[in-house]
């Protein structure tokens, strides 16, 4: 695993009118690693995601991309060159199968829709690619499967495939596990674990134990601000990190 950064952050930072969602983050992520985002609800992690994902612009501050800066470039632009985006909420076309979702997705990433014998040919890659994508997220018997018919969990392992069918280098995960049950958290778990020896992914998850056992490094995001970043272990047993998933500090404040 290199410690050059695909991905990094200087002073970003991202005001609602008189709100700062994200108030000054320095975060990088290295290639190869799953680095999660923690904290409590209004934190800024969603906001942070979708500064890095393009879908809003800095305030101030810099996002780069192996090195080179790509705020101000469109969802598209940034996509096409290597960063995937699922969201908190499951985002599919129910009435098509699998196949045809991953295969839309990966359309839509190359320019749309195909006619010349030129993008037949793409088009055939794009087949190619949904199928390997439905493989390595474990839907391959559900190909042509409408996605309506399918499991919650199921839609949920559809939408990451859906990234994958757009050739990411990078995967910006929101809630990936969110709403599921235990089995299912299970096995979204251990399709995550099977993607690092290809894919870097940025995580949000409410789900600990998951988090625990997935991730390299953890950001601790309070108030827009990043309270504590560091290898998992030292997350799990920091005080602060504690403080605030307990409440202490809340605690303390109002004493």
């Amino acid at each position: 695993m290199s410690d050059e950064p695909i991905l990094a952050t200087h002073g970003l930072t991202r005001r609602f009118g008189g709100l700062v969602a994200v108030n000054n983050v320095d975060f990088d992520v290295t290639p190869g690693e799953i680095h999660a985002i923690l904290g409590p609800n209004g934190a800024g992690k969603s906001t942070l995601i979708n500064l890095l994902s393009g879908e809003i612009s800095p305030s101030e501050g810099q996002v780069l991309f192996h090195g080179k800066p790509i705020q101000g470039k469109s969802v598209r632009q940034i996509a096409r060159m290597g960063i995937g985006r699922s969201h908190q909420k499951t985002n599919i076309f129910p009435r098509l199968n699998c196949l045809q979702n991953c295969e839309l997705a990966g359309r839509i990433h190359m320019g749309g829709v195909f006619g010349s014998w030129r993008s037949r040919q793409r088009a055939q890659k794009v087949s190619e690619r949904a199928l390997d994508v439905l493989e390595t997220c474990h839907l391959a018997h559900r190909a042509y499967t409408p996605a309506a018919d399918m499991s919650y969990g199921e839609q949920r392992q559809l939408q990451i495939a859906m990234v994958l069918a757009t050739a990411p280098s990078l995967m910006l995960l929101d809630e990936p596990m969110a709403g599921m049950g235990r089995e299912e958290t299970v096995q979204v778990t251990e399709l995550l674990e099977s993607l690092t020896d290809r894919y870097t992914l940025v995580l949000i998850e409410h789900d600990m134990d998951s988090v625990f056992r997935l991730a390299d490094r953890i950001t601790v995001m309070v108030d827009g601000c990043v309270l504590e970043s560091g290898p998992t272990d030292q997350i799990r047993a920091s005080e602060k990190v504690r403080d605030v998933y307990l409440g202490r500090h809340h605690e303390e404040a109002t004493a």
